[in-house]
C-alpha cells in the first residue's frame, strides 16, 4: 500500500456520506462560500436515499404523535422542492380509504385532513375532499367494498428518482467549488487534543489519503455509528441509531389499480402502507421492522414480499397479484434515532448531534426525512458557521433551482420537439427531460455532435448512449452500477435494466477507457449487485408460493 500523500489538502468542511442529506449539506455549504470535500464509501445516493417510498410529503400520520412542527416544516419544504426541482418533484393525489376495522373513523380522518391543510396554508396543491362509501367506490372502483365506510383524498408530492436529486445537489456543489470523491472509505479522524483536524480514508485503489479540516459532518445514514466506531470515538452508552428495515415491491399495472396513490392501513396489523403509481409501474410498501443484520447487504425476504402482496390483494381483491407479479423488490434501512417503542412511532425529525466536548468539530446527523433534507442542510451549515465562529451568508437553496430545474419540464420538452431531430424519438426526448430536466439539452447537444452517442441503449425507457457518457463525464459516476442505478435510472425499469447491461458496459468502457477485463468485471459486479433486487428474470422456473 502506498504511503499517505505528503501534502494534505485543506477544506473548511468535510462531509462523510453522499446521500440526500450529505449532498444537500455540500450544496448549501459550497454556495455559502465554504470549501467542501464530500466523501462516500460507495456512490452518491447508494444507501437509504435509494430505498425510500419516493414521496415528498408532510407525514400525515405524524400528527397522531403530536409532531405538528415536523409536519409543518415538511409541508413547507414540499412547496420549496416543487419550485426548485419541477422536473423531479411533482404533485401526487392520494386516497385514504377508511374501513370499519380501522382505528380511525371518518370524523377523525376529516379532522386530520383539516389540520393538514391548515399546516400548509400557503400551499399550491388542492385541499382535501371527503367521499362517502359510494363516492369512494366511484373514485377507486377496485377497492374492496367490504367494511368500507368512506375515503379522503388529498395531495402530497412524488419524487420518482431521489437519486437524481442527490446527483444534482452534487453537481451544483461542485459547480460552486466542492470536491467529491466516491469509493472513499473514511476510517479515521485526525484529532489533536480532542479537536478534529482532518479525516483519513482509503480510496478505490487502496491508497491511504487524508485531508485537513476544522469540521467533519458524519451523515453516513445507517452507518453513522459504524463511522464513530472506526474513528475510535463511539460512546460507552447506547448507539445513536435505532435502524429499521423497509421493503418495497414493484409490479406492473394490474386490474383495479388506482390512478391515485393509496394510503391504507393493512388489515392484518393496522400498519400504514402505500400503493403508488410510479415510473409507469406500481410501487407498494413499506414494511417497518427493527434491523440488526448486515448493513451492507439488505435484501427483501419472502415473508415481507408475501405480506405486501397479501395486503394489496385484500385492499384490491381483483388485482390478481401473486409472487410472480413482482418485477423486483428492494429493501433498505432507515437511520432513525435510537428510541424505544413501536417502529412507526419513532420520530422522523432530524437531530444534529454535536460530539463536543469529547470531540470538538464533529457533528453526526441522526434521522430525518427525504422531504426535509434541504432544511436540515441549511441548519447544519448554520451550525458549522457557529462552530467556526464565522458569519456565513444566508442560505439560498430554498429559492435557487437545482441544475435541471431552471425551467419547467413541459416547455423544455416542447422546445426539444420543435427542433425535430430525426434521430431523437419522442420516447427518448421524454426520457431525457424526465431525468435531466433543462439539462437534457446538454445531453442532446453532445449526441448531436457524436452520432455514436445517439444509440438507444434501453428500449424500455429510450435512454441513449449520450446519457452514459454524461454520467461518467459530468455526474461523477465511476462504476457500471453507478450509471445504471443512480444516473440513467434504467435499473428501475420493468426489466430492472437487465436488457441494457451489455450495451451500457460497452459504451462506458469506450468513454472511460476500460479494457476487456475491467468491462467484464463491471458487468459481473453489477449482476451480483442486482441479486438483492430479486428480479423476476432471475426467478424464471422457480416455484415460489405466497
Amino acid at each position: 500500500m502506498s504511503q499517505v500523500q505528503q501534502a494534505s489538502p485543506t477544506y473548511d468542511l468535510v462531509v462523510v456520506g453522499a446521500g440526500i442529506n450529505g449532498t444537500g449539506i455540500a450544496r448549501d455549504a459550497s454556495r455559502r462560500g465554504l470549501t467542501v470535500l464530500l466523501l462516500d464509501k460507495t456512490d452518491i445516493a447508494a444507501g437509504t436515499t435509494s430505498w425510500s417510498s419516493r414521496l415528498i410529503h408532510g407525514g400525515l400520520r405524524y400528527l397522531e404523535y403530536g409532531e405538528a412542527g415536523l409536519v409543518h416544516e415538511s409541508l413547507q419544504e414540499r412547496e420549496r422542492l416543487l419550485r426548485i426541482a419541477p422536473h423531479l418533484v411533482f404533485p401526487l393525489p392520494l386516497t385514504l380509504p377508511i374501513y370499519a376495522y380501522h382505528k380511525r373513523g371518518p370524523l377523525l380522518i376529516r379532522a386530520g385532513m383539516v389540520a393538514y391543510d391548515t399546516l400548509s396554508w400557503n400551499k399550491t396543491l388542492p385541499k382535501h375532499r371527503m367521499f362517502d362509501r359510494e363516492g369512494a367506490l366511484a373514485h377507486v372502483p377496485g377497492l374492496n367494498p367490504d367494511g368500507l365506510k368512506a375515503a379522503a383524498r388529498y395531495y402530497d408530492a412524488q419524487i420518482e428518482f431521489p437519486e437524481r436529486m442527490s446527483v444534482e445537489n452534487t453537481v451544483d456543489a461542485v459547480d460552486h467549488g466542492a470536491v467529491v470523491e466516491t469509493q472513499a472509505l473514511v476510517d479515521g479522524l485526525i484529532l489533536e487534543a480532542g479537536v478534529v483536524r482532518g479525516v483519513r480514508w482509503l480510496d478505490a485503489s487502496g491508497q491511504r489519503r487524508e485531508a485537513r479540516t476544522r469540521t467533519v459532518v458524519n451523515v453516513a445514514g445507517p452507518w453513522v455509528d459504524r463511522f464513530l466506531d472506526a474513528a475510535g470515538i463511539a460512546g460507552t452508552g447506547a448507539p445513536l441509531l435505532g435502524v429499521t428495515k423497509g421493503t418495497h415491491i414493484v409490479v406492473e399495472p394490474f386490474p383495479g389499480a388506482p390512478t391515485d396513490a393509496l394510503y391504507i392501513e393493512a388489515k392484518s396489523d393496522g400498519r400504514p402502507y402505500f400503493i403508488i403509481p410510479w415510473n409507469g409501474l406500481y410501487l407498494i410498501g413499506t414494511t417497518d421492522h427493527r434491523y440488526i443484520g448486515d448493513l451492507d447487504r439488505v435484501v427483501p425476504t419472502e415473508e415481507e414480499i408475501a405480506y405486501l402482496l397479501q395486503e394489496t390483494v385484500t385492499a384490491i381483491p381483483g388485482s390478481g397479484l401473486v409472487r410472480e407479479s413482482v418485477l423486483y423488490a428492494y429493501a433498505g434501512l432507515r437511520p432513525l434515532p435510537n428510541q424505544a417503542g413501536a417502529e412507526s412511532g419513532v420520530t422522523r425529525r432530524h437531530i444534529i448531534h454535536n460530539h463536543a466536548p469529547r470531540v470538538a468539530g464533529l457533528l453526526s446527523i441522526i434521522g430525518g426525512k427525504l422531504t426535509t433534507f434541504r432544511n436540515l442542510a441549511e441548519r447544519v451549515v448554520d451550525t458549522v458557521g457557529e462552530l467556526q465562529d464565522r458569519t456565513l451568508p444566508a442560505s439560498v437553496t430554498a429559492g435557487e433551482p437545482l441544475p435541471g430545474g431552471t425551467e419547467r419540464p413541459g416547455p423544455v420538452l416542447r422546445s426539444i420537439q420543435q427542433d425535430r431531430l430525426e434521430w431523437l424519438s419522442s420516447q427518448s426526448a421524454g426520457y431525457l427531460v424526465r431525468i435531466y430536466g433543462s439539462r437534457a439539452r446538454e445531453v442532446i447537444a453532445f449526441a448531436a455532435g457524436q452520432p455514436s452517442m445517439r444509440e438507444v441503449v434501453h428500449g424500455g425507457t429510450g435512454a441513449i448512449a449520450a446519457a452514459v457518457a454524461h454520467a461518467l463525464e459530468h455526474e461523477h459516476a465511476v462504476s457500471l452500477t453507478d450509471i445504471i442505478m443512480r444516473r440513467t435510472m434504467i435499473g428501475y425499469a420493468a426489466d430492472a435494466g437487465t436488457s441494457a447491461v451489455d450495451a451500457v458496459a460497452r459504451i462506458a468502457g469506450t468513454v472511460a477507457g476500460w479494457d476487456a477485463a475491467r468491462t467484464a468485471a463491471e458487468i459481473a459486479a453489477h449482476r451480483g449487485y442486482m441479486e438483492r433486487f430479486l428480479p423476476r428474470d432471475s426467478r424464471v422456473g422457480e416455484e415460489v408460493e405466497v
